[in-house]
C-alpha cells in the first residue's frame, strides 16, 4: 500500500496550504482558491491525488461526526460513539504498549474508503451501507495480527457503559457479541498482508469495517469504488482547532484514487460509468459488485471490453465460491448486507435478474450441469424475493382496506349518533 506523507495545513483565509511532494512520485499540488472544485495533485503523468473542496470537507465532517451504533448480541448493550471518536480510540489502542492491551504498532495513516468516501466526493448523495476505514500499519508477523485483534476488542471493552463489570468479560465473548466478521490474509506469494474486523452484526444498520493493511495488491474493483480519503489532517484539526469548521477555516484533506487517475474516476462516479483496470486481478465478489452497479443504472464505458470483463468476473466468482453451498451463503449475505431499507429492498429482484443474465451469457469455465445449478440457485432466490414482495404488498393492501373500513364505520356511527338525537339538541350542537 502506497503511503503518502501529507502536510496537516489548515485553511485560514479561504486559500490553501500546499502539501509537500509525495516521496514516491515527486508530486506537487496546484493551489487554487476555488472551493467548488478539487485541487489536483500531479503524480507524474496521472493525477492520483486531489485536495478536497470545502463542500467535500463539510460532508466528510458530517460523516465523521455521525453517531455509530454497534449492536451487540444477547445481553450485550448497543455501543454508541461518533465515528471520529471510534477512529481515534482504535488508533490509540493500536499504538499503545502491548502490556496495556495495545498492539504496539505505528499507524502510518488512516483513510476513509468505499461507499462513504464516494458519498463525500460525489456532487449528488450516494447511498452507502458500511463505514470502511483503512489503518496503514506493519503486519510483518502472525503476532501482529493477534495484537491488532486484541487492541480492537479492548477498544470495545472501553466503550461499554459505566456499571458493566468489565473484568468478567472475556475477549471471546466480546468477539461473539460485537464482531460480525474477521478476515486475515497473510499471503507472501501474492504480497497481501492485511486483516479485516467488521463491527456490528445487526441487519438494517451500517457496519463499521476496520481494515488493517500492510500490503494489498488489489485495493479496488471499479474506478467508482477506488477512492480513499486521508483522515489524519481532519483528526488533527479536531484535536487542535478552537473554532468549528467553516468555509474560511477548515483543514487540508487529501483524497486518492487507487484506480490511478482521480479526475477520471470522479468523472465515472458523477456520470455512473463502469470502468476498471487489470480485471484479471478482481476477486470473486467483483461479479456481485458489478451487478450492483448495473441495478443502479451504471453503464459500461466500453461496451465491447465489458464482455471480456464479465467473463473474467464469472470465472473468478466460481474459483472463489466453487460449490453451491458457498454460493448460496455468499449471495444471501450480499442481499442482506447491500439491499436493506425501504428504498433498497425493492432492488433485490432486479439485482438477481441482472446477475442471472450475466452468469448465463458470460460463464465459460463450468460444466453444463454446474452452470445450470447456479442459474437455478439465482432463480430460486429471485422467486423468494418476488414472493416476499407480493406478501408484503398484500399485507399493505389488507391493512389499507381494514383502515378504510374502520374509518367508514366511525363515520357511519357518527352519522347515526347525530340522527338519533332530538331535533332541538341537534340545533343546540350546531349553534355551539
Amino acid at each position: 500500500m502506497d503511503v503518502y506523507q501529507i502536510d496537516d495545513g489548515f485553511h485560514s483565509d479561504g486559500g490553501t496550504e500546499t502539501p509537500p511532494p509525495s516521496p514516491s512520485s515527486g508530486s506537487s499540488i496546484a493551489s487554487t482558491s476555488d472551493h467548488g472544485s478539487l485541487e489536483s495533485v500531479d503524480t507524474g503523468g496521472t493525477q492520483r491525488l486531489a485536495v478536497l473542496s470545502f463542500e467535500q470537507v463539510r460532508k466528510l465532517h458530517h460523516v465523521m461526526d455521525e453517531k455509530v451504533a454497534i449492536h451487540g448480541r444477547g445481553n450485550f448493550p448497543t455501543l454508541e460513539v461518533t465515528l471520529k471518536d471510534l477512529v481515534n480510540l482504535v488508533r490509540r489502542k493500536l499504538e499503545a504498549d502491548v502490556g496495556s492491551g495495545g498492539a504496539g504498532v505505528i499507524v502510518k495513516d488512516i483513510r476513509l474508503n468505499g461507499g462513504a468516501a464516494s458519498h463525500v466526493l460525489a456532487s449528488e448523495d450516494q447511498p452507502y451501507n458500511d463505514l470502511d476505514l483503512i489503518y496503514a500499519i506493519e503486519l510483518s508477523s502472525p503476532r501482529h495480527f493477534d495484537r491488532v485483534k486484541t487492541a480492537v476488542l479492548n477498544t470495545l471493552l472501553d466503550l461499554l457503559p459505566e456499571g458493566v463489570s468489565k473484568r468478567r468479560i472475556m475477549p471471546c465473548a466480546l468477539k461473539e457479541a460485537y464482531v460480525g466478521k474477521m478476515v486475515k490474509v497473510n499471503n507472501n506469494n501474492d504480497g497481501d498482508r492485511w486483516s479485516l474486523i467488521s463491527l456490528g452484526n445487526s441487519p438494517g444498520h451500517k457496519n463499521v469495517e476496520l481494515k488493517f493493511v500492510d500490503t494489498m495488491r488489489r485495493q479496488f474493483e471499479f474506478s467508482v469504488d477506488s477512492f480513499q480519503i486521508v483522515l489524519d489532517s481532519l483528526l488533527l484539526f479536531y484535536d487542535c482547532a478552537a473554532l468549528p469548521i467553516s468555509e474560511n477555516f477548515y483543514p487540508t484533506v487529501v483524497g486518492e484514487s487507487v484506480y490511478g487517475d482521480f479526475q477520471e474516476a470522479l468523472y465515472h462516479l458523477q456520470n455512473k460509468l463502469i470502468s476498471t483496470r487489470q480485471p484479471e486481478e478482481i476477486r470473486g465478489g467483483g461479479l456481485l459488485k458489478y451487478c450492483n452497479l448495473l441495478v443502479r443504472s451504471y453503464t459500461p464505458v466500453d461496451t465491447q471490453r465489458i464482455k471480456t470483463l464479465e467473463r473474467y468476473m464469472c470465472s473468478r466468482f466460481f474459483i472463489d465460491f466453487p460449490d453451491i453451498n458457498t454460493q448460496t451463503v455468499k449471495l444471501e449475505a450480499y442481499l442482506r448486507n447491500h439491499f436493506w431499507g425501504v428504498d433498497e429492498e425493492p432492488l433485490q429482484y432486479q439485482y438477481l435478474m441482472h446477475l442471472h443474465e450475466v452468469v448465463e451469457k458470460s460463464t465459460v469455465c463450468l460444466m453444463g450441469h454446474e452452470r445450470r445449478q447456479t442459474l437455478m440457485l439465482i432463480q430460486n432466490l429471485a422467486g423468494q424475493v418476488f414472493y416476499k414482495k407480493q406478501v408484503q404488498e398484500q399485507q399493505q393492501y389488507q391493512q389499507q382496506q381494514q383502515q378504510q373500513a374502520i374509518n367508514e364505520q366511525q363515520q357511519q356511527q357518527q352519522q347515526e349518533h347525530q340522527s338519533s338525537q332530538p331535533a332541538g339538541n341537534r340545533k343546540k350542537e350546531k349553534k355551539k
